[in-house]
């Protein structure tokens, strides 16, 4: 059951028409990020928010109307940044394989740096359900994109699909909460390349259960 829901005039943050609105409402998020990310939707204030962000808290309500609104948006910020990370993290390497690599890579990394992200959205499922499906949908509708444009170059086998897409999905979110928020040593390229040598090569011994080869 969802805390609270927006209403159609509380959905987006209202447009900064200055440079200076749009650092405002950049301070905003960020301050919203940190407090969420640290007390949680409902431990967490506008006024919290914005002596974070060094803002008047009268400012706060020229962008949005309520505590709801500013995590919607916040939710909907870390989506279009992990998004815009993996764009850039895929940008100039060629090969199906090698761009999801490349754009686990840039998850994990980005998950380092914005750790808050994991408890952000794991809340949204119960304050803001629709945000919460759609940062998912969003992500694997980009990873099944991804697949079909290795399927036209014949780089991938054919009949991949959604449910490849979300299994993929799952893999790396689960990658990214084991190592970038519970522990953050392990090397991003080496997490990255035993994931891409599951997509590979699957797990299945190649011999077979009666075939394998002698020690």
């Amino acid at each position: 059951m969802a805390v609270s829901s927006s209403s159609p005039r509380d959905s987006t943050p209202r447009e900064p028409r200055t440079e200076r609105g749009r650092r405002t409402l950049r301070k905003l998020l960020d301050a919203a990020a940190a407090e969420f990310g640290e007390r949680g939707f409902h431990d967490a204030s506008i006024s919290d928010i914005t002596r974070r962000a060094g803002i008047a808290l009268g400012s706060f309500y020229t962008y949005f109307d309520s505590k709801n609104a500013i995590f919607k948006a916040l939710v909907s910020d870390l989506s279009a940044q992990v998004r815009s990370r993996s764009a850039n993290s895929v940008a100039r390497v060629t090969g199906a394989l090698a761009v999801e690599e490349a754009a686990l890579a840039g998850f994990l990394a980005f998950s380092r740096e914005q750790k808050e992200i994991y408890r952000i959205i794991d809340e949204a499922e119960f304050v803001d359900p629709a945000s919460y499906r759609e940062h998912y949908e969003s992500t694997a509708a980009r990873i099944l994109q991804r697949l079909r444009a290795g399927m036209e170059t014949g780089e991938l086998r054919a009949g991949l699909d959604e449910d490849h897409a979300w299994a993929i999905m799952g893999m790396n979110v689960f990658l990214g909460l084991r190592y970038a928020i519970w522990d953050d040593e392990a090397p991003i390229e080496k997490i990255a390349r035993t994931a891409n040598g599951i997509l590979r090569d699957g797990i299945a011994c190649s011999h077979g259960p009666d075939q394998r080869q002698p020690q």
